[in-house]
């Protein structure tokens, strides 16, 4: 038997396993150059130097020299200190202090724990055997493949592989840029989960959240509480965000936006989807089109909105499905169906389209507004075209044509061409609105001046027939033209009107 076998068997004697409860198993010697021992200066410890190899049940322990405790089951290793804690994971340092009864390592100096191909780097690290977690509490840097994780505090959970950390976490990777209060992060999966305020920076993107994931390999992430996707001239937000990023596309749960910074437009609804590369996106469920405005906003409810978007994600046209309404100040209507073009603000509403501005309702089989400054300026009534107003006595100024082209001033209707089959039921009144007659006229085409959103001057064009009637000798029949409709029950007062159809 070697001398170093008959000293190592001789400590064996001096300190029993009896020492230890059942639980606890003892650091093991298992080789070194040196071993040196003095009662006189320390009855517990043995000086090991050399090549120094100690085990502790399945774990390996490797240094330059180290201090043995036999009485206390703890040992103080320096010098190219080595943990092996199994075939895939291992921890380096400069200084090692391990309990075998707690099974507590705490590492200091030039620290690296490697798993397969995960590296974590850090000044000082506490791993804990029995619920094996590795902690450290002042910056670490983690490498896996593509990935490079730093945070001032953080915990791995070598079980799971999954690392969770504290306090100013950036997550690197040719693809983005991501800063978070708190994060987790699976090496396995190669997911990060956020639980507190994050920004991730992409070359085209960028993305706020306060809790959701992100999957970096696949570039698939499910956002919520507070989620935004900024994306050239396009904020995508809601409460609950699907995204994937290498696609464009996008579902949105929940107080869903999707926000047009250039042209000011927000849609918004309950769900909405997007798709990037087909230039599109859609918003249901309560879904509203917010056409932002300096002085006033129009509010547009329908069934369905969809958009289409230009290269730059700014929307370039919108269609609206199925019971349509929209309100703003100075004018609103309702229509079954709508398109609003970006080129010439135009808007364009189909299937008994109504709209109502000031005193005056107009009808068409279709409608179309055409806006400029953010102010209407002209409008086309094609077939069966109907101006309404209400007359200072509670009855009704009626103009009908084929076709009729209204503009504006300020947003006020101050002439009409009516083209085609013009009829006109006209209270006129001297300046003091002292009424004269009800005019009733046909003609060819009509030219109507209108002065603070009344009829001023009428102009016929076209072989003419007009009756002025006294008020009291003209029938009931004569004061409506075929086709009259009054449907002031449906005028949206409020926002909150375009959802009542």
């Amino acid at each position: 038997m070697s001398l170093f076998k008959n000293i190592v068997f001789f400590l064996l004697l001096l300190f029993p396993v009896t020492l230890f409860s059942q639980d606890t198993t003892k650091i093991w010697l298992e080789d070194a150059r040196f071993w040196k021992f003095d009662k006189d200066i320390n009855p517990d410890y043995q000086r090991i130097i050399g090549n120094v190899i100690l085990r502790h049940d399945s774990i390996y322990l490797y240094c330059d020299s180290a201090f043995l405790n036999n009485a206390k089951n703890n040992v103080l290793a320096f010098g190219n200190v080595h943990v092996k804690i199994s075939d895939t994971m291992n921890i380096f340092g400069d200084s090692l202090k391990y309990d075998g009864n707690t099974k507590i390592a705490r590492i200091r100096s030039n620290v690296k724990l490697i798993d397969n191909e995960t590296v974590l780097t850090t000044d000082t690290l506490v791993f804990d055997r029995k619920t094996q977690i590795a902690q450290y509490d002042y910056w670490g840097k983690i490498i896996d493949g593509r990935n490079v994780l730093v945070s001032k505090h953080g915990y791995y959970y070598t079980g799971k592989k999954e690392f969770f950390y504290k306090d100013k976490v950036i997550l690197m990777n040719p693809d983005n840029l991501m800063r978070s209060d708190t994060l987790m992060y699976n090496t396995l999966t190669h997911v990060a989960y956020f639980y507190g305020p994050s920004n991730i920076k992409g070359k085209e993107d960028s993305i706020y959240c306060e809790n959701g994931w992100y999957n970096t390999e696949k570039n698939i992430a499910r956002f919520q509480k507070k989620g935004k996707i900024y994306h050239l001239d396009q904020i995508l937000s809601g409460d609950s965000i699907y995204y994937e990023r290498e696609n464009g596309y996008g579902q949105v749960f929940n107080n869903a936006n999707i926000i047009d910074t250039l042209n000011k437009i927000v849609i918004s609804g309950n769900y909405g989807e997007i798709q990037r590369k087909k230039g599109f996106a859609f918003m249901t469920d309560h879904a509203v089109a917010k056409l932002i405005e300096k002085k006033d906003t129009l509010f547009m409810h329908s069934d369905t909105i969809r958009a289409i978007l230009n290269p730059n994600q700014s929307v370039k046209n919108i269609y609206c499905f199925y019971k349509v309404k929209f309100f703003r100040f100075d004018l609103q209507g309702m229509s079954d169906s709508l398109t609003w073009h970006s080129s010439d603000s135009s808007m364009t509403l189909f299937n008994n389209p109504v709209i109502w501005s000031y005193k005056n309702q107009l009808t068409a089989d279709t409608i179309t507004l055409r806006m400029r400054n953010n102010q209407a300026d002209s409008m086309i009534m094609r077939n069966s075209a109907f101006i309404i107003s209400k007359d200072d006595s509670n009855k009704f100024n009626q103009v009908k044509g084929r076709e009729m082209i209204g503009y504006f001033i300020n947003n006020d209707l101050y002439k009409i061409r009516v083209i085609g089959n013009a009829e006109t039921v006209y209270f006129a009144r001297e300046d003091d609105r002292t009424l004269i007659g009800i005019n009733k006229a046909m003609s060819s085409n009509m030219l109507i001046f209108l002065e603070n959103n009344q009829v001023k001057t009428i102009t016929y064009i076209g072989q003419p027939t007009a009756i002025l009637y006294p008020e009291k000798q003209i029938s009931k029949n004569d004061l409506f033209l075929r086709d009259f409709k009054w449907v002031i029950e449906k005028r949206p007062l409020s926002k909150n009107d375009i959802f009542t159809w």
